[in-house]
């Protein structure tokens, strides 16, 4: 038996039989036909293991990478400085593992990350508890849609156009199936969406997001008078965690649940990935909230310990009472994110969020010079939106080829929008140097004169 392929001919025939299915073809009968590949990859066979590693090498070089280029990607996944800190605690064997924390007596170390997790999110979005990590922050923005949904035992779900288009898409996908009426609203990168006139007595909550998808920054308090007159609630999505430690948190603005993404703190881009979800909410609400909640307590003895204090997944309780199937918690990157957080400490995360908005005022400023290049934000804390004289795809592609990462196309998630062609979204954090933000201003002014 292959060491990559464990399953012989007779197991394959004998896991068909049980299940009643003559054939693999057969077991796929529900997939699309023009989603199945017709033929075998085009792939060279039978090469020794330096070839191999030679031609994915020889790929990966095919990619621009953000740490061999001027960089102002975001939209939702930024790069930060990472304290080499981090990577040397997590990969101690005590936490590089993928075993998780059913068993509270050996689990210690584990539980007690978890809390100190937790109580980092909940202080920095300003909430009063909040749970031991989430896939990422468009499943955790689900997840709150549904929460809300549960604690008002309405159905109607109203979403911001200006939340992140992943989030919303994931949202649409995991209430497709629960009943849940989903308005929309449409992105708008100038106006001013009126959220609270769209609230009565049938909705269950708005789905809001600070700083925006275009990268503004918001002022959510009246939504959430609006929606608390109506009985319903407010739910904030956060994909910039770093913003928090300048911007007022959505606790500080009433919002009821937020839900966001982690991967900011310790945690590299990655192409997307890994990362990890923040949820936190209110106390009251605590009931509803999936995932898993890590407590502090004291055995018989007094001693400090931790356990799992709530846990409401169908893998602990029956399904029909569970709020979530999510199964995981993102351990270790929760735990890079807690290390990263706590080396920075509050001042240090003020400090990084001064520099981050620093960063990106220069950068504006600089940008709106050029011309062909308008600045559509009036506020924004590190990334904002350009509306440029030529289709922005076109001139991130070209200075791609001159070794600078200009931004996110807003064309990748509008692609039937023309309005959205010339748009681009760009990010300035604090890796962002001034020789950087000079190649993104000569590209620029080179592309569009």
């Amino acid at each position: 038996m292959s060491r990559y392929l464990p399953l012989t001919d007779e197991d394959r025939q004998a896991m068909l039989a049980v299940i009643g299915v003559e054939s693999v073809d057969a077991l796929f009968r529900d997939v699309p036909d023009h989603t199945l590949l017709k033929q075998p990859l085009d792939l060279p066979r039978s090469q020794g293991e330096m070839q191999v590693e030679a031609a994915f090498i020889a790929f990966a070089l095919r990619s621009l990478s953000p740490g061999c280029a001027a960089t102002f990607l975001g939209a939702g996944s930024y790069r930060h400085h990472i304290p080499a800190a981090v990577d040397h605690l997590i990969q101690r064997g005590e936490f590089l593992t993928s075993y998780t924390p059913y068993q509270p007596e050996v689990s210690q170390g584990t539980l007690q990350v978890l809390f100190e997790f937790q109580t980092q999110v909940a202080m920095i979005t300003g909430m009063d508890v909040a749970n031991a990590s989430m896939y990422d922050g468009a499943t955790a923005t689900a997840e709150a849609a549904q929460m809300a949904a549960r604690l008002t035992r309405r159905r109607r779900i109203v979403l911001s156009g200006a939340l992140h288009p992943h989030y919303r898409a994931v949202t649409e996908t995991n209430c497709r199936f629960l009943g849940l009426d989903l308005e929309i609203r449409e992105p708008d990168p100038c106006g001013e969406e009126d959220l609270a006139a769209l609230v009565d007595r049938h909705t269950a909550c708005v789905v809001a997001q600070n700083p925006d998808v275009f990268g503004r920054v918001r002022d959510l308090t009246p939504l959430a008078a609006a929606c608390h007159d109506a009985g319903a609630l407010l739910v904030v999505a956060v994909t910039e965690p770093v913003s928090l430690g300048l911007v007022t948190p959505p606790g500080a603005m009433d919002a009821d649940i937020v839900a966001g993404e982690g991967q900011s703190f310790g945690n590299a881009p990655g192409f997307g990935g890994p990362t990890l979800g923040l949820f936190a909410t209110r106390e009251r609400f605590v009931r509803q909230m999936p995932g898993r909640l890590a407590g502090e307590t004291v055995d018989a003895d007094g001693r400090r310990g931790y356990v799992l204090t709530l846990s409401t997944r169908e893998q602990h309780i029956r399904r029909e009472k569970a709020t979530s199937n999510i199964c995981t918690n993102s351990g270790l990157c929760a735990l890079a994110f807690s290390i990263h957080l706590a080396l920075l400490g509050e001042q240090g995360l003020e400090r990084l969020a001064a520099l981050n908005h620093a960063a990106a005022v220069r950068l504006a400023d600089d940008l709106a010079a050029i011309p062909g290049v308008e600045v559509l934000n009036e506020t924004f804390f590190n990334e904002f939106t350009l509306r440029l004289s030529r289709p922005a795809a076109d001139v991130v592609r070209e200075l791609a080829g001159r070794g600078v990462l200009a931004g996110v196309p807003m064309s990748r998630f509008y692609p039937d929008d023309p309005a959205m062609a010339p748009l681009l979204l760009v990010a300035a954090t604090e890796m962002n140097t001034p020789k950087d933000m000079e190649r993104l201003a000569a590209g620029l002014g080179e592309a569009l004169a």
